[in-house]
């Protein structure tokens, strides 16, 4: 049996909040900075999805459908792509045409519910997979939580929901000694097929390719194809798994990635491995053990958990006073405030009020629209006091009616 690469990619674009001050607060329902957004979607469209898209659809073709990828693209993501860059839902529906590529489930807002409450969770991933099938054409079978978020007790979740396989981060301290290029289950349903992300070759793509200080600088598909084939020397498969934004955004054009990317699948297939999709993966290879994750994992950072969005008092105090609003919320029957409530659900909310400044720092910088985790809490917190206030306001309305009545 061939040994096989599976390149997963997730695409997301958070909805940035605008400077919402203080005597904003029950004065201006509008919270969403949509120049930003707007000016950001569409510059990574440009320098990412379209010329990447393109390239993969040109990639697929000329190797006849040996090459196969796999998405998954949040639904708020999607919802811009709609509003500022509908050419890349197109472009994607190109790539969806070649049968060459998968699109996995995940949750619509991108967010940390899983670690909060397991009924908007999986309110989150149906709406997810119906938006998938509407516009791709195809129930999704694959599951992949935010930022690669898991643990035994959301892989059992998962598994409820009737999704037979599941991505998660082959972390150092839950695999020790074993590998992360074999198929895994879950430790409480042994139904739920796990693959696990190889971090090391992941990142010499993701965030190593472009630093001239890596002593593997500068990287080839040649010599990357060297490094897969001797990963998969006694192993079954190989999972790439990345921020789609790699390609042209966060390594730029200039850095030469495009070429590395356009080179790759020749020198891969070269060597007698194939690509795989997951749900490709999962079928070909026997799972080797029970993956025993007590507390979440997720791909974010050296500790390879929730530290990044939940690691201190500002994100816990945020994220509890959201979630605490789901019951009300929903009490409303209210579509504009539910769909509120999804987005200020979205994980980068609180990953700007990360504190982490040493090992991490740099990339968290990056990423933040704002000048401290500080600004970032206030900010958040002023439109979250709005948008409690708009909730109350909403029942109190439709109790006064149902009085009248």
């Amino acid at each position: 049996m061939n040994k096989s690469v599976c390149f997963y990619f997730q695409v997301h674009q958070p909805d940035r909040l605008r400077q919402f001050r203080f005597f904003d607060i029950g004065n201006d329902y509008h919270y969403l900075d949509d120049f930003s957004n707007r000016t950001i979607v569409r510059r990574v469209a440009e320098r990412c999805y379209l010329p990447a898209n393109r390239l993969l659809h040109d990639l697929i073709l000329r190797h006849n459908g040996a090459f196969k990828v796999a998405f998954s693209i949040s639904g708020v993501a999607i919802e811009q792509f709609e509003r500022y860059a509908p050419e890349v839902i197109d472009s994607f529906k190109s790539l969806a045409d070649t049968g060459c590529v998968e699109f996995l489930a995940e949750t619509y807002s991108h967010s940390l519910a899983s670690l909060s409450s397991m009924t908007e969770f999986k309110k989150q991933v149906k709406q997810h997979a119906d938006l998938t099938k509407r516009l791709f054409g195809v129930k999704p079978t694959v599951f992949r939580n935010t930022e690669l978020i898991y643990s035994d007790a959301i892989g059992a979740a998962v598994a409820e929901m009737g999704y037979g396989v599941m991505l998660t981060e082959g972390a150092k301290h839950i695999l020790g000694w074993k590998s992360p290029n074999f198929v895994y289950v879950n430790a409480i349903n042994p139904r739920l097929k796990l693959l696990l992300r190889n971090f090391n070759l992941s990142d010499d793509i993701a965030f190593r390719f472009s630093n001239k200080a890596w002593n593997g600088w500068p990287l080839t598909a040649d010599k990357f194809a060297d490094w897969a084939l001797s990963a998969l020397e006694k192993d079954d498969v190989l999972n790439l798994f990345m921020d789609y934004e790699t390609f042209g955004e966060h390594q730029r054009s200039a850095s030469g990635i495009f070429d590395f990317l356009n080179a790759v699948p020749a020198a891969i297939l070269s060597r007698k491995l194939d690509f795989c999709t997951p749900s490709e993966a999962a079928q070909r290879y026997q799972p080797v053990a029970p993956l025993h994750v007590p507390f979440p994992i997720s791909w974010a950072d050296e500790e390879r958990d929730t530290s990044a969005w939940l690691g201190n008092e500002l994100q816990e105090e945020a994220f509890n006073k959201l979630y605490a609003l789901e019951a009300d919320v929903y009490k409303t029957k209210d579509d504009n405030l539910i769909s509120v409530f999804r987005k200020l659900q979205e994980s980068d909310h609180f990953y700007y009020m990360c504190t982490k400044f040493f090992s991490d720092g740099s990339v968290h910088s990056y990423f933040n629209p704002y000048d401290t985790p500080y600004e970032a809490f206030i900010n958040y917190m002023n439109v979250l006091a709005d948008f409690e206030l708009r909730v109350n306001e909403k029942l109190k309305s439709a109790k006064k009616a149902k009085n009248l009545n």
